[in-house]
């Protein structure tokens, strides 16, 4: 199989200052040349949502969809030339990226770590320097 992207534009969002709408397709170049014959499923925004059922393109590709997503997306970009396409094309890349985990600067030594929400301090300690400098008051 054969597969491709048919990125075509939808129009232009409400309020959204001129950003435009993309609807992308997945095709198969094996079944035909011509579009409409040749369609196999939309590409989702993100892939794996909870709390929705599955897409169609989750249940063609299967455990692989988020591999083979980001696959079509980035052949897509590498013979894509407008570039308000190419710049919806990283941006849905980005979108089926994992969240980072954001890092803090800690106040007290210096060094960068993962802060857990703490509504009791205001500035930001590692558990090295919250037990040195806190003790065993909780």
């Amino acid at each position: 199989m054969n597969f491709r992207l048919k990125i075509e534009p939808k129009g232009f969002q409400e309020g959204g200052f001129g950003s435009r709408l993309f609807s992308i397709a997945v095709v198969d170049l094996d079944r035909s040349r011509i579009y409409p014959q040749n369609f196999v499923c939309m590409l989702p925004m993100r892939l794996g949502t909870k709390g929705k059922g599955t897409s169609a393109f989750e249940k063609i590709f299967g455990d692989a969809s988020l591999e083979q997503a980001k696959a079509l997306l980035t052949g897509a970009l590498k013979s894509e030339d407008d570039p308000v396409v190419r710049a919806e094309i990283e941006r849905r890349l980005k979108l089926l990226a994992p969240p980072s985990v954001p890092l803090v600067k800690c106040s007290g030594c210096g060094k960068l770590f993962s802060s857990g929400y703490t509504r009791r301090f205001r500035r930001k300690f590692c558990p090295d320097c919250m037990a040195r400098k806190y003790g065993s008051r909780n």
